[in-house]
């Protein structure tokens, strides 16, 4: 130890990546001051090899309300309905006193348990979470900043109902009778394009165009952003859609398809969300979201014969397991599908010689015929009787 005394007091001195280091312990203590000496180059050797001293991490409550509430609000700045929805689901977290109190590195496995416990009677399990997703997201931020060494694993509840009501056409006649006009012609663009409702209110007349281009037979519509990375893409416009924007497009005053009332921008969730509640209880339509239309017409395109991948891609779903949810084959479906593999298994069957049931018998003399099974077509009788005789 490089300790030497000045009066009664004790120094250190020692030098560290050729840099000298000297200073006083304030200590007359000979112990007490090779102890201070230690932790120096202790602090010094951590810093050397990135180990960084982490100062008391705050708690849920001034970290939600602070780094997370700012970072979710320039991350998601193009994504206003996100940021609302984290603000929201951060809100109920914090209503939970024993959570919002408590600093990040005492929130574990018990105390997420406690909350659930908390909820679980009051709101769905689906509530439940998107509440748990957000404190997993704000503690895996807090992870990647240095405030945490270790993230709690965070299970989510089962017993989640996907939503899974598919419109049927008198249903859809119904009900776009009875919807006012914004709400009927967004259902519409989304009954028979399958783009989700915030796609369909921001969407603007720059990206519409109705005259199909290179020999296509539809025109298309580009969706430049959305819910995913994957929402990027044109969806075709069938003669509906075509007939219903082109009357939008003779009273556009704005650059919005479907404007608020003031025409300061696109129409707000709420407003379409609340006119489709009224629709909604007046056709007695239980469970039905604005988001079935979307649904239904994933669902319409897999009855119509489309596999998984080709509704993965006109949905823009980041995987096919997403997509195949919307598949729906009903008893009908299901027949046309044993009646095709059928006709399949007839045709290649009928291509190929008759076959012959049975194994030759081994001939002992030059003179001698083998002996055969008769053949399914010549007997007449079906493959699991020949074998039986």
């Amino acid at each position: 130890m490089s300790i030497f005394k000045r009066g009664r007091i004790y120094w250190y001195e020692f030098v560290f990546r050729g840099q000298r280091i000297q200073q006083s312990t304030h200590q007359t203590n000979n112990r007490a001051a090779m102890n201070m000496e230690s932790a120096h180059r202790t602090r010094l050797a951590q810093g050397e090899v990135g180990i960084i001293t982490r100062r008391q991490a705050p708690t849920f409550r001034e970290f939600a309300l602070g780094q997370f509430k700012n970072s979710v609000e320039t991350q998601c700045a193009a994504k206003p309905e996100t940021v609302k929805f984290y603000h929201c689901k951060c809100a109920r977290l914090l209503e939970f006193t024993p959570l919002a109190n408590a600093r990040l590195d005492q929130i574990d496995e018990q105390l997420i348990d406690s909350y659930v416990q908390h909820r679980r009677h009051s709101v769905s399990p689906a509530s439940v979470n998107r509440e748990l997703a957000t404190l997993r997201k704000s503690r895996r931020l807090a992870q990647e900043w240095h405030i945490l060494d270790r993230v709690p694993r965070i299970h989510l509840l089962p017993g989640e109902r996907i939503r899974e009501f598919v419109l049927n056409h008198e249903q859809e006649h119904r009900y776009l009778e009875s919807a006012p006009r914004q709400l009927k012609d967004v259902a519409i663009l989304s009954l028979d394009t399958g783009m989700r409702v915030g796609e369909a209110r921001t969407l603007e007349w720059a990206d519409v165009h109705l005259e199909p281009v290179n020999g296509a037979k539809f025109g298309y519509i580009h969706i430049r952003s959305g819910k995913s990375r994957n929402a990027k893409r044109n969806v075709l416009i069938t003669p509906r859609v075509r007939e219903m924007l082109g009357g939008r497009r003779a009273e556009a005053k704005t650059r919005y398809v479907f404007p608020s009332e003031a025409g300061t921008g696109p129409v707000s969730t709420y407003t379409l969300e609340a006119q489709h509640s009224r629709v909604r209880k007046a056709q007695g339509l239980d469970g039905y979201v604005i988001h079935s239309f979307r649904h239904t017409f994933g669902t319409r395109l897999g009855e119509s014969g489309a596999d998984a991948f080709s509704i993965m891609k006109a949905m823009a779903h980041s995987s096919v397991t997403i997509s195949q949810r919307y598949v729906h084959p009903t008893p009908e479906a299901m027949e046309r599908v044993w009646t095709r593999l059928n006709d399949l298994n007839q045709k290649a069957v009928a291509s190929l010689p008759a076959i012959t049931l049975g194994r030759q018998k081994p001939a002992t003399m030059k003179s001698e015929v083998p002996t055969l099974v008769p053949t399914v077509r010549e007997s007449g009788l079906s493959k699991a009787s020949a074998y039986l005789q």
